[in-house]
């Protein structure tokens, strides 16, 4: 017999004895008990866990930021201590980064390549950018929709760097509907168009105007037509019209509902927000029914991350932003 021979037989024989003695020693009352555990164990585990994951939208700590003196930079160091496993950029909170350099394709490219470096040193996923004034994407003039189209660039190519899947635009322009719909859907075609040799996705939110339309959102997006454009529905966000005309900051004189809004807009979704404002006693959204909501964005068969977004001013943005991640996980054990 030879050593490979005499090893291999001595270790089957000596699994053998073990296995014996496993047998022997085990109880057959608790072996039962336990084998019949197991599946009722796998089942709590499974509906204890999400259909989504968790990401958290950088304009929740905008205050810490413009007011408090957090630097952007480490977005993901307090993101992932917050218990997150996915970012989303707000590109106007770096707006001190990139007066740094003259040239703001160089300036953007630079704070992409810094921005990956310490969402890698923290183990977490680059998702979106949310990207703002960049232009109106949706306006009749072609020279201003193209010099729009060419702003946001710069993003698309800081995405490409990031890993991330997608870019947020808005989508503002014309004051008739029909026309906006033919601008916004030939301003998205183009930026797609150009995103799509990165593959990175261009994404419209509800976010004011007739964005916060979801019908006439839901037409633009079948008007364009492309695998790399769709929606990031928000769970708030749908104000149609303020007051004297203003796109923020006045009193919403006319507001779209947000559950129509939403499931209008999830058969396109890449990304969904997750709105917050405030809490009852008992942990709930005081406008939005989270529970109503999540079963909208899982009955579409979305199984990607959801993002928080705390805008509240009660709590502190930490405060907040935990209740809404709190309130998530909550709400997900009570759909179907």
């Amino acid at each position: 017999m030879n050593r490979r021979n005499f090893i291999g037989n001595s270790g089957k024989a000596g699994i053998a004895l073990s296995l014996l003695g496993l047998y022997a020693c085990k109880d057959p009352k608790k072996d039962k008990e336990s084998l019949s555990a197991t599946p009722e164990k796998a089942i709590a585990e499974k509906e204890s866990t999400p259909f989504f994951k968790l990401s958290l939208a950088q304009w929740s700590i905008h205050r810490m930021i413009m007011e408090q003196g957090f630097d952007p930079l480490d977005f993901a160091k307090k993101a992932k201590a917050w218990g997150f496993e996915g970012l989303e950029y707000v590109s106007q909170l770096y707006r001190k980064e990139l007066e740094k350099n003259s040239s703001s394709a160089a300036a953007v490219y630079n704070l992409a390549r810094e921005l990956n470096k310490r969402s890698n040193d923290n183990d977490i996923k680059n998702l979106v950018i949310m990207v703002d004034a960049e232009g109106n994407l949706g306006v009749r003039d072609k020279t201003e929709r193209t010099r729009a189209i060419e702003a946001h660039h710069k993003w698309v190519d800081a995405a490409a760097i990031l890993g991330c899947h997608s870019i947020r635009v808005n989508l503002f322009g014309e004051q008739d509907p029909e026309a906006w719909k033919q601008y916004a859907a030939e301003g998205l075609s183009g930026l797609a168009t150009y995103a799509a040799k990165s593959g990175v996705n261009i994404l419209v939110e509800n976010h004011g105007g007739f964005s916060s339309d979801g019908e006439l959102l839901a037409e633009v997006m079948q008007e364009v037509n492309m695998k790399n454009c769709g929606t990031l529905p928000d769970f708030g966000n749908f104000c149609i019209k303020r007051e004297n005309g203003e796109p923020w900051g006045a009193p919403c004189v006319e507001e779209y509902d947000k559950y129509k809004g939403v499931r209008e807009l999830m058969p396109f979704a890449k990304a969904v927000s997750a709105k917050s404002y405030d809490f009852d006693e008992a942990g709930n959204e005081t406008t939005i029914d989270y529970v109503k909501m999540l079963q909208i964005v899982k009955d579409a068969g979305y199984t990607g991350y959801i993002g928080v977004e705390y805008e509240g001013e009660r709590l502190s943005e930490e405060e907040g932003i935990l209740a809404t991640k709190k309130l998530l996980i909550n709400a997900a054990k009570q759909i179907s």
